[in-house]
């Protein structure tokens, strides 16, 4: 007995010994070198993925093709405007569901970088923070603010929470998958503009995220300022010359820009991928550790998620997977080439710091070498014009303009930035055997308008602040108006029968000045004309003749937003809507101040209150049957179609060339805003080499910004699928095809053999 006793002694202790074991080697740290990972230094590649801009059931393919691709990390914010829609009332559903999402890139076998800001920018509808957080008293948006603090504490706390309780902590148990998390998001810009109280913020957000007791690394981005023990890291489109604040963290890259986004009205952008290879190899041979590409899928901005204003519902982003998912080349096999080539160099790169040598005016090598006596090179060349042949461990190599040549053993090259292996896909968006049966239209009935008034005050009211971002759209009508408790009456557009331009003259003109970011403006309920802004002017006027009768006169004013703004100082004070003045000349009496008049607001569309884009909402209406071809542009039309779901599993866009702007829902789910502006810029070559920025490559002048827009296959069925249509120009839905997306990648370019 004595003996059994012994031995189930040992056992206990020999399996206490384990699992204490298990539990210490699931840790993550870091040093001035790297990210540390159970004991070991690790390079980490990571990839930007936004689960709210694809669906779940894609998640695991991009996900799955991510890893191919030789990423370590999955990379996304956190939306706090999507799951706290108002206050303490949580979404985590569908496309919103994170814990899903993070076990997913468990499943695949991939490491998580939360990044929970909450303050995101991404292009992100009033940069991720909830429109009701604007209204709660006494705050302002990222400061030494308490009522902001309490906010922001609050829903850090329970992503945090939500992420424990499934055990997704790297540090915990077994381990999850997540190995870092972000508090705040490019705070170092704002930072100089709010002083000291900028600086008590930022030591609140820290102490208060480490606090929180992750067992994971908390890191700031673009923030020098960031406090122990939290890791300020680099955003840009460059980062080789970036050092963390304090020598003994690791120099990370959070968001290495694939390329950019798009607006409308803008071109296309495109990073050519032997630059964008040229910054990370750039990077890494100066000591970086970790790079994030930013975005790695960019995905669509569904529903009414854009900000900016005026961003595109496609965030394309030039990934190296597409926004549809599809893989795009050369960018995917080039940067998986070169993860495989810094992969082979690790042991190398987090052992010793490199010894740097001049090759020639423009070229260096810096090498590393490891205890065990590896050694690994990069080879740069700088020249942004001319080939350099130089000689390293006496042997020659001949060097492109702007490239990095990696050798994992000093000696030979494994890869260069500019060789890249394999040709650009070939895109095309093929027409389906998929037709939309009849389509049918409904008016945004403009009678109604007066009947249907929900506030009359005077002067000019904030968009925002009498919406509450329910709608884009808010009407301001002047008109007559009674009002039995306030016993005023206001014919505020009233003509004298003895005006001169009645007998002849000179139509009187109309002028709008708006903050944006679009108006289309009416008169006794004809459409007169409309203006728009742009990202870069915002603000802006319409000018136009206007038709106006003895008596009063109706003017009715749909404003169009296109999206909050996601960055900027103190955004939330912003204004958007029609802010005045609004004037008429040519009267009699020279011009009329319509500003300060008593104005009614009606807010959003007779169409969303009665939900037209579900199939219970258009089944409420009488629609009318639409003539085949119709050319006449019809301004604040609905139309609607039913369409079978085409065979195969290709992705799926609408192409919306025929039409004007609006909104699209298929099924009832939105596939998000449309507009055919044409692009402005200037489309030339596109050459790798030297320093990239957006203007320097710019596709698709002088087409739509955007034609075609992503339908995931999984919103529908197989048949009698339903198309909504909220179009404000006009357009001519019978030209709407559905097609699908395929991509083609010719023959390996000649450079397969020099790889």
């Amino acid at each position: 007995m004595e003996t059994s006793s012994v031995s189930k002694l040992l056992l206990f202790m020999f399996l206490l010994l384990l699992v204490g074991s298990e539990l210490i080697h699931c840790t993550v740290t870091y040093d001035r070198k790297a990210i540390i990972i159970n004991g070991r230094r690790r390079i980490l590649i990571s990839g930007s993925i936004h689960y709210p801009r694809s669906t779940p059931e894609m998640w695991e393919d991009l996900i799955r093709k991510a890893k191919a691709g030789g990423l370590d990390v999955i990379d996304t914010y956190v939306f706090w405007n999507v799951h706290e829609p108002s206050p303490g009332n949580y979404n985590f559903e569908g496309r919103y569901d994170l814990v899903r999402f993070i076990k997913t890139v468990q499943k695949v076998g991939l490491y998580a970088h939360l990044r929970i800001g909450p303050y995101v920018c991404a292009e992100w509808n009033f940069g991720g923070f909830p429109v009701w957080l604007k209204y709660v008293p006494g705050i302002s948006f990222r400061t030494d603010n308490g009522p902001f603090k309490a906010a922001m504490h609050g829903f850090t706390q329970k992503i945090v929470q939500m992420m424990k309780n499934e055990k997704l902590f790297q540090s915990q148990g077994q381990g999850g998958p997540i190995i870092l998390s972000q508090i705040e998001n490019e705070f170092g810009p704002e930072r100089g503009h709010v002083g000291g109280a900028g600086h008590a913020y930022i030591k609140w957000a820290a102490n208060m995220a480490v606090g929180l007791n992750t067992g994971v690394p908390w890191v700031m981005c673009k923030e020098d300022d960031a406090p122990d023990p939290v890791i300020n890291t680099c955003n840009g489109f460059y980062c080789d010359e970036f050092s963390p604040n304090k020598p003994y963290k690791p120099t990370l890259w959070t968001e290495s820009w694939s390329g950019w986004f798009t607006e409308f009205g803008g071109p296309n952008h495109q990073r050519p991928v032997e630059d964008l290879a040229f910054a990370v190899a750039r990077f890494i041979q100066k000591g970086g550790s970790f790079v994030n590409y930013y975005m790695y899928h960019g995905g669509t901005n569904f529903g009414r998620s854009a900000g900016g204003p005026f961003i595109t519902t496609s965030y394309d982003y030039d990934a190296p997977i597409d926004e549809y998912g599809l893989i795009r080349q050369p960018k995917y096999t080039h940067l998986k080439d070169l993860h495989k080539a810094i992969k082979r160099c690790e042991d190398a790169l987090v052992s010793s710091d490199p010894t740097v040598m001049s090759l020639g005016r423009y070229q260096q090598a810096h090498v590393f070498s490891s205890g065990s006596g590896t050694c690994a090179a990069f080879l740069a060349n700088f020249d942004a014009k001319s080939t350099a042949r130089v000689m390293f461990n006496n042997l020659h190599y001949d060097l492109p303009p702007w490239s990095i040549s990696i050798l994992p053993d000093c000696r030979t090259v494994l890869f260069n930035t500019a060789r890249a292996r394999v040709q650009t896909s070939l895109i095309k968006m093929l027409p389906t055997s998929s037709k939309f049966l009849s389509w049918e239209i409904y008016d945004e009935d403009l009678s109604s308008l007066g009947s249907s008034l929900r506030m009359t005050t005077g002067g000019l009211l904030d968009q925002i602040n009498v919406t509450r971002d329910t709608s884009d759209y808010l009407w301001y009508i002047t008109s007559q108006n009674y009002n039995i408790f306030l016993v005023w009456m206001d014919a505020s557009v009233d003509i004298s029968s003895s005006e001169s331009f009645l007998r002849g003259g000179h139509k009187p003109s109309i002028s709008v000045q708006s903050a944006g970011h679009g108006v289309h403006v009416f008169v006794n309920g004809k459409f007169l004309g409309s203006a728009f802004g742009t990202m870069e002017q915002r603000s802006f006027t319409f000018n136009g003749p206007v038709d106006l009768h003895a008596g009063t006169n109706e003017i009715a004013l749909l404003s169009v937003a296109m999206g909050l703004p996601n960055v900027g100082r103190h955004f939330e004070t912003w204004s958007t809507g029609i802010t005045g003045p609004v004037m008429l000349y040519g009267l009699d009496e020279g011009k009329k101040d319509l500003t300060w008049q008593k104005w009614s607001y009606k807010i959003g569309l007779k169409g969303e209150a009665m939900n037209l884009e579900s199939e219970r909402g258009v089944s409420s209406v009488d629609w009318v049957q639409e003539s085949l071809g119709t050319q006449r542009r019809q301004q604040l039309k609905w139309h609607r179609a039913y369409f079978n779901a085409p065979e195969g599993k290709e992705p799926l866009g609408l192409d919306l060339g025929s039409m004007g702007k609006g909104q699209v829902w298929i099924n009832g789910q939105s596939i998000g805003r449309y507009w055919m502006a044409y692009a402005k810029g200037n489309c030339n070559a596109c050459p790798y080499e030297g320093t990239f920025r957006p203007v320097k490559c710019q596709l698709g002048c002088g087409q739509p910004t955007q034609r075609w827009y992503h339908v995931p296959r999984s919103w529908l069925k197989p048949t009698k699928n339903l198309i909504v249509i909220f179009e404000e120009l006009g357009g001519d839905p019978w030209k709407i095809s559905l097609v699908k997306r395929t991509v083609h990648t010719p023959a390996a370019s000649k450079h397969d053999s020099e790889n």
